[in-house]
């Protein structure tokens, strides 16, 4: 495939946005529960959404798959593309940069995430009543926070910058003051999603969900 494929490229944009796009917005959705509900709060959440019919094929067709491709034709693209930000230092084109800059960070963040949940999960290795405990486990590690931080920083941006490059590429805002409101719209969609990723960072930290993972591990030694 070339880097110019139409085709290609426009299926990269589109997933993008649909499903991947959709999946960010639920999953942040999802571990703000445990901030706003605690333990509890996001059991439920993670309970309603496995008990959806054929979880796993619509995780494989709408999340993994979409993902596999747009990650890895993404860093196709990154690889063909040119930066302008020494020759023409606007923000357009250090968006342009950090985007690519971005998808490599969240693809490396996306595989690492993945092996430490749904792959422990898929194992046994962990229960989804464990999930919770399991996160705490992971990110009161100070380099491991700093990771998860930088991941979904570096993913919400990505996400949200290229929601702006794909109302642009499809047609949808045309001229300078749609796609200057349309930037304005995004980077504000930036700061929500964020702001709900690290809220669940720091619930996953807090006392309750250790208190929790130190009862199940406690039970598990008396068992």
């Amino acid at each position: 495939m070339k880097g110019n494929s139409y085709l290609p490229r426009k299926l990269h944009s589109l997933l993008g946005v649909i499903p991947l796009g959709l999946f960010i917005v639920e999953h942040a959705l999802t571990n703000y529960s445990a901030y706003e509900g605690g333990q509890e709060g996001f059991k439920k959440s993670t309970d309603l959404l496995n008990s959806l019919p054929l979880v796993f094929w619509l995780e494989l067709f709408m999340i993994w798959l979409p993902i596999l491709f747009h990650g890895v034709y993404g860093l196709y693209i990154a690889y063909q593309s040119n930066t302008n930000t020494g020759r023409f230092s606007y923000a357009r084109n250090w968006a342009f940069t950090w985007q690519r800059i971005t998808g490599v960070v969240t693809l490396i963040f996306v595989a690492w995430h993945f092996y430490e949940t749904r792959f422990q999960l898929a194992i046994g290795n962990v229960s989804h009543e464990e999930l919770g405990q399991h996160m705490n486990s992971i990110v009161t590690n100070p380099v491991a926070f700093t990771a998860y931080v930088i991941g979904v920083l570096a993913a919400t941006f990505h996400f949200s910058n290229g929601l702006w490059a794909f109302l642009v590429s499809w047609g949808i805002t045309i001229g300078p003051r749609a796609q200057k409101v349309s930037s304005r719209i995004c980077m504000v969609i930036f700061v929500i999603l964020s702001a709900l990723f690290l809220l669940s960072l720091v619930a996953f930290r807090s006392d309750e969900f250790a208190s929790a993972a130190a009862t199940a591990l406690g039970s598990v030694s008396i068992g």
